[in-house]
């Protein structure tokens, strides 16, 4: 077990990566990561277009296959999981580019997102107005087909299809890409609402400044492997990390 998971963590760690090595045919994207994820936090990753990030959370539900190294949910063994089996242990991935029903309503979708768990009709409305709670446009669009939404509903379905599933780890590529300020500022207080309740998150966002205000840890990837991790306050304070992910600025303030 490698020292930050040691260190960190008496329990047993929602996620925890070691020595992990993938990548698509003969490239190799992912360098021996290590990473670790603690009940009811929020991590972020950052770094370049390139750096891996995509990839990993791909990897952790299996849409990518590892070539070494482990993946553990809750101290399981997935690290060769499928994509259907990793929903059903409790990992749910609202991707990079949503991947939405198009034709389908917005409450069909929502439905979707639970198909693995069987829920009675009541259990099941129950769950859809929680999403509805924290995303209340969807619950004025829900006979809407997804397809019509705004950039920004969209992004809310998404991640709105991903909570029906109960998951115990959410992971999250790139949420406030292509969005308005307004609408990502909506959906970053609806992550908060869920950190609030104790979901623990898997965070990749472009907005490494944005990210890391809204995470408790992070870790900076470069070329496929970990260059740097810490509390969230400590990368975004420093200079390294301001330098080259965040942008200059001066005094601590805005940039």
């Amino acid at each position: 077990m490698s020292s930050d998971l040691a260190g960190r963590h008496n329990a047993t760690p929602v996620l925890a990566i070691e020595g992990l090595h993938a990548g698509y045919g003969r490239v190799e994207v992912l360098r021996g990561i290590d990473l670790v994820v603690g009940a009811g936090e929020v991590v972020t990753l950052i770094g370049a277009n390139g750096a891996g990030k995509s990839t990993l959370l791909k990897a952790i539900v299996g849409l990518v296959h590892p070539s070494g190294g482990t993946v553990r949910l809750r101290g399981e063994d997935i690290t060769r999981i499928r994509p259907e089996q990793a929903v059903r242990r409790g990992v749910a991935l609202v991707p990079e580019g949503r991947l939405l029903f198009g034709p389908m309503t917005v409450r069909e979708n929502l439905d979707l997102g639970a198909q693995s768990r069987r829920l009675s009709a009541e259990a099941l409305r129950a769950d859809v107005e929680r999403v509805f709670e924290l995303f209340p446009v969807l619950s004025e669009r829900a006979a809407q087909s997804a397809e019509t939404l705004s950039g920004g509903e969209q992004q809310m379905l998404a991640v709105g299809r991903a909570l029906m599933a109960d998951p115990a780890l959410l992971l999250l590529d790139e949420p406030s890409l292509g969005l308005a300020p307004k609408v990502i500022a909506e959906i970053f207080s609806a992550l908060d609402t869920l950190r609030a309740s104790g979901l623990t998150i898997l965070l990749v966002e472009q907005d490494a400044k944005l990210a890391l205000r809204h995470a408790d840890r992070g870790y900076v990837m470069r070329t496929g492997a970990v260059a740097l991790s810490g509390s969230a306050a400590d990368l975004l304070a420093d200079d390294d990390v301001r330098l080259i992910y965040l942008g200059a600025w001066h005094g601590g303030g805005e940039g």
